[in-house]
């Protein structure tokens, strides 16, 4: 059976608006979207480090209870899980601050059977990090051989730019290994200094990963490949918190890659326009459906909802 692996941070977001905590919950971006997969009833699993604490535990626990192996959620004895203090503004998009305890970073290069036809999903800058990029590159290189679709989202945020003469080759090498690259207009306007989705594709990522999307916000999710550019109009609707918006994106196009039974490599490369649009509209439904409560992924209701839909993993 297929499955979908998540390699990533772990961190314990308390999210505040006007100042008030409204809720705390475990996220992080490979994280909130293996969340999402568990709901939905896909075999899912988690490669992680946690501190050996409370909010460690509290993170396992959660991750079990939601479908999700956590045969390599690595616990550190003697270090404190990370935590993220996430600011709601008007918009109801998040302001961040981190407290992370970088020095005691560590995987062991010990990682879960991967086989054609799964599926990895990673990003941001854990995906990057110098302490722990030995073990996300042979994780990728890994997957790259076997065949596995590999879906990368590149989630670079301003607080690392003075790291990024430092980290720029692991970011190319990241998608040298993609079969998919997924980045924002923030992205990119920070990586390359570039603000039009077209030239981002064909100066920065064609060269290394054929399939490209790029999102912007409320406006159309745009999808490059060599054979076509298309768009899909996004959803209207009320946000009560945007965190986890483009992470559930990624699940739910990683899902509908299960549901609609592409499996390798080649077959995403040469998926046609209709079925493209209809892969990114699936994802905008996972999207939207976070958008609209305090919790980083979909709810189980919505999960349920999924299953019955595609018939897949009932």
């Amino acid at each position: 059976m297929r499955k979908i692996i998540g390699l990533g941070e772990t961190v314990y977001d308390i999210i505040f608006r006007n100042n008030q905590p409204q809720k705390a919950v475990p996220g992080g971006s490979a994280f909130n979207a293996i969340v999402s997969l568990g709901r939905c009833g896909v075999p899912c699993v988690m490669v992680t480090e946690v501190g050996d604490d409370r909010v460690g535990d509290i993170v396992t626990a959660f991750l079990h209870e939601n479908n999700v192996d956590t045969q390599y959620v690595y616990r550190h004895k003697g270090t404190q899980s990370h935590v993220s203090l996430a600011f709601l503004n008007e918009r109801n998009d998040a302001e961040y601050q981190f407290y992370k305890m970088h020095e005691a970073l560590n995987m062991p290069p010990c990682f879960p059977e991967i086989n054609e036809g799964d599926v990895v999903i990673f990003g941001s800058y854990f995906a990057i990090n110098p302490k722990v990029r030995t073990c996300v590159y042979e994780l990728l290189r890994k997957a790259h051989e076997v065949g596995a679709i590999i879906y990368y989202d590149v989630n670079f945020r301003a607080s690392h730019l003075k790291d990024l003469p430092q980290v720029l080759p692991s970011i190319i090498e990241n998608m040298q290994l993609a079969t998919v690259v997924r980045g924002s207009h923030e992205d990119f306007s920070l990586l390359f200094n570039e603000e039009v989705a077209k030239d981002v594709y064909e100066k920065h990522i064609r060269t290394y990963c054929e399939t490209f999307i790029y999102t912007d916000a409320d406006k159309p999710v745009q999808v490059f490949t060599p054979l076509y550019h298309t768009s899909v109009d996004a959803a209207k609707i009320e946000t009560v918190s945007t965190i986890g918006a483009g992470d559930n994106f990624n699940a739910g196009f990683c899902y509908a890659l299960l549901c609609k039974d592409i499996d390798t490599q080649t077959k995403l490369a040469e998926v046609e326009e209709p079925l493209m649009k209809e892969l990114v509209t699936v994802g905008q439904r996972f999207s939207s459906a976070v958008c609209q409560s305090f919790d980083n992924y979909v709810s189980s209701e919505f999960g349920l909802r999924e299953r019955r839909l595609n018939g897949l993993c009932v």
